[in-house]
This record gives structure tokens, sequence and C-alpha cells, in this order.
């Protein structure tokens, strides 16, 4: 029996997390996030396939890739969050659950960050929360995986 897969998807300059700004972003790195992904997903019997790109195009090509692979998503798309109308068509595109993830709260920071073209497509955002946020992300994507659709 194959075990479901979840999507972690981490945009631009995420590569960068435990170096750049940690007073924003804190000193956890990208690998410790893919771990804590990697713990969650099990715990729920479901495992990650983590990609990061700062290339927008990397991302919607991940995208692409993972709508016949995987059950459902955890995004990160930094800066793309708030430009990114090819992205936001990828997602739509991909039918599977989605959570949106940001280490900081966008609203507390400059206005540009204000405004999510993701958030349209995602089945919950969570902000705010630190590296924890994608734990709390996986959980809300097993208890959405789990819940009967009638």
């Amino acid at each position: 029996m194959t075990i479901p897969t979840v999507l972690v998807l981490n945009g631009p300059n995420l590569n960068l997390l435990g170096v750049r700004e940690p007073g924003i972003y804190g000193h956890t790195t990208l690998a410790d996030i893919e771990d804590m992904c990697t713990a969650s997903a099990a715990e729920a019997a479901l495992t990650v396939r983590c990609v990061q790109s700062n290339h927008e195009g990397g991302l919607i090509d991940a995208v692409h890739e993972a709508r016949e692979t995987t059950v459902g998503a955890i995004i990160n798309a930094g800066a793309y969050t708030h430009t990114s109308l090819a992205l936001h068509d990828a997602l739509k595109s991909y039918d599977h659950p989605i959570i949106e993830v940001h280490l900081s709260n966008p609203h507390a920071r400059e206005s540009f960050r204000h405004h999510s073209y993701l958030s349209p497509v995602a089945a919950a955002v969570i902000a705010g929360a630190g590296a924890k946020g994608y734990v709390h992300a996986m959980e809300i994507l097993a208890e959405e995986l789990s819940t009967p659709t009638t």
C-alpha cells in the first residue's frame, strides 16, 4: 500500500531560513522545517515531498507535477504570495486541499504584504506562528483529508 504524499512547497529566499532576518523569520532552518513536516506527516500516516525554489516557474512546475502524485499541499510562497497570478492559477488546477503558511504575520508588516493571491484557493491560512505553523498546517490538512466528502 502506498502512503499518501503531501507536497510541502517553499518559495524564494526560504532556503536562507535561520540566516536571513532571524528577527522576523526565526532561527529555524528550512531543513528543520522539513524534518518537522516529515514527523508531523508520519503521525497522520502521510509522507511529504518537500520542494523549494527561488523561481516562480519552479514552484508552478512542482504544483503541476504534484497534481497526480499528492493528496494535499502546504505552501509558503514567500513574496510570490503577493505577486503571482501564475502560481494562483496553477494552484487552482490542483484539485486537493491547500494550506497557505506564513512564518510571520504579513498583516503586521508592509502594506504590499497584506494581499495574498493564494488565499482564495487555500482551505486555510496560518500566519505568524513561526515554524510551528507548518505543523499546524499538517494537522489541519490531515484532518481535512480524513473527513469524508459528501
